[in-house]
C-alpha cells in the first residue's frame, strides 16, 4: 500500500485518491490550431521512466484537492508532494 502525504489531511492509504496522469504533459495550447501529429502526440504518446516520476493526484475521498507527488516508480517511494 502506498502512503500519500496530503497537505491537508496528512498520510492517507493510495485507495483514497485517484491517480490524474503525468503531471509533465500540457495540452495543445490553442486546440483548434492543433494538427493530428500533435493530439496524438498529447494522447497517446507517453514516456515510461524509471526512477522518479512527477504525477497528479486527486485527494477524491478527501479533501478532493488535487496534488503534484513525486514517487520512485520502482519502489512506490514519495519523494515529494504539493497542492497544484
Amino acid at each position: 500500500m502506498i502512503l500519500i502525504p496530503c497537505p491537508h489531511c496528512g498520510p492517507r492509504e493510495q485507495t483514497e485518491f485517484t491517480y490524474g496522469g503525468d503531471a509533465g504533459v500540457s495540452r495543445p495550447g490553442r486546440p483548434e490550431d492543433a494538427d493530428d501529429a500533435a493530439w496524438i502526440e498529447y494522447l497517446y504518446l507517453r514516456d515510461n521512466p524509471k526512477g522518479e516520476h512527477v504525477e497528479l493526484w486527486q485527494h477524491t475521498f478527501g479533501c478532493r484537492q488535487w496534488l503534484r507527488v513525486r514517487r520512485n516508480v520502482v519502489n512506490h517511494e514519495i519523494v515529494a508532494e504539493e497542492e497544484t
